[in-house]
C-alpha cells in the first residue's frame, strides 16, 4: 500500500532534503508504482509542473513529462532560450511569475546556486533535475535498481569510479540513508566536493576516497558517469582530463573483477572510449537500461509526494 503523500509543498535540492524513513517511503513508493499502483488512479489530476532546462536532456525530460502525464497532471517544457534564466530575466522574477501559475518546478542547471534562488523566491516545490553539484534525481533511481537486485543495501560493497562530479557528490549524500559502504576512486585532483563528504561523514556514512582503479575488485555495486560534463566540453582540457583519467575506463574485464552477482551502472549518456565502453553497458552484470527505465518510476514517486 502506497501512504498518503509525505513531502507536500517542500524542495528537492539533495538526497538529505529526505529523512532515512522519508527516503525509504519514496523508493516503496517507486517500487510500488513500477508493479503497477496508481495505473488506474489520477493523484496529480489538475496538477502542472513547470521544466526548466539549460542543459539538453533525454531521460530527465521524458521521464518527468510522462510521469506527470501517468499520475493525471501536466508537465510545460520551458527552454532557457525562451525564459533567459538569469539573463532575460532575474530568476528570483522567474519564481515569482511560475508560482503563480504551476504547482511545480523542476529544473536542470548549471550552477547550484541557480535552484537554491528558485526554491528562495517560489512557494511552490523545486526539484533538482541537476546541477554542478548534485543530481539526486538520479540517486533515487539508481537505488530503486539496486535494491531490484540485492533488497537490503545495508552494508553493500558501492564504488564509484571516474571524475568526482555531481553524481559521485550526490552518492556520498545517499550513502547517509542507504547505508552502504561506498568508495569513490578518482585520479588524484579530482576528488569530490570535500564539504559534502564532511557533511556525509559526520551523520555515519561510510565513505573511502582512494585513487587505485584496482580497488574495484569484489564490488557489488560498479558506477560511473562521463569524465568531461556538459559545459566542460572546451577542447584542450578535455584532453588534458582523458589522459588524466587512464586506467579508469570500465571495460568487460574490468567488470570480472567485481562481486560474481555484481551489477554495473552508468548514468547516461556515456561517452563510449573515454569513461566506458559498448561492452560495458551491454555486458550481462549491466543494469544500465533497467537503471533509466526506473527514472521514471522513482520521479513519478518523489512528485506524488511532494505535489499530491
Amino acid at each position: 500500500m502506497i501512504s498518503e503523500p509525505i513531502l507536500r509543498g517542500r524542495d528537492f535540492l539533495s538526497n538529505l532534503d529526505l529523512s532515512q524513513d522519508e527516503y525509504r517511503i519514496v523508493l516503496e513508493t517507486a517500487h510500488a508504482m513500477k508493479r503497477g499502483a496508481f495505473r488506474d488512479r489520477e493523484p496529480l489530476k489538475g496538477k502542472t509542473l513547470a521544466m526548466i532546462f539549460e542543459k539538453p536532456s533525454l531521460r530527465t525530460r521524458t521521464t518527468f513529462e510522462i510521469g506527470m502525464y501517468q499520475l493525471g497532471g501536466h508537465a510545460l517544457y520551458l527552454s532557457n532560450a525562451e525564459i533567459g534564466l538569469g539573463t532575460r530575466e532575474p530568476v528570483r522574477d522567474i519564481a515569482l511569475n511560475l508560482e503563480r501559475w504551476v504547482d511545480g518546478i523542476m529544473a536542470r542547471v548549471y550552477l547550484h546556486s541557480t535552484l537554491e534562488e528558485l526554491a528562495r523566491y517560489s512557494s511552490k516545490p523545486v526539484i533538482n533535475g541537476l546541477s554542478d553539484l548534485l543530481h539526486p534525481v538520479q540517486l533515487l533511481a539508481d537505488y530503486q535498481t539496486i535494491e531490484e537486485v540485492f533488497g537490503e543495501t545495508r552494508g553493500l560493497r558501492v564504488v564509484f569510479i571516474g571524475d568526482g562530479n555531481n553524481m559521485a557528490n550526490a552518492h556520498i549524500q545517499c550513502a547517509v540513508l542507504s547505508e552502504v559502504e561506498l568508495e569513490v576512486i578518482t585520479p588524484r585532483g579530482y576528488e569530490p566536493n570535500a564539504l559534502i563528504l564532511m557533511e556525509a561523514l559526520e551523520r555515519g556514512a561510510k565513505v573511502r576516497l582512494s585513487h587505485d582503479p584496482r580497488r574495484v575488485r569484489g564490488a557489488q555495486v560498479l558506477y560511473t558517469d562521463v569524465w568531461v560534463s556538459m559545459g566542460q566540453e572546451e577542447e584542450a582540457s578535455q584532453r588534458r582530463k582523458i589522459k588524466d583519467f587512464e586506467g579508469f575506463q570500465v571495460h568487460p574485464e574490468m567488470l570480472e573483477e567485481i562481486d560474481p552477482q555484481g551489477i554495473f551502472l552508468h548514468c547516461l549518456p556515456a561517452h563510449y572510449g573515454q569513461e566506458v565502453v559498448e561492452g560495458a553497458t551491454l555486458h550481462p552484470k549491466s543494469r544500465v537500461f533497467d537503471q533509466a527505465e526506473n527514472r521514471l518510476h522513482a520521479q513519478k514517486a518523489l512528485l506524488y509526494h511532494l505535489l499530491g
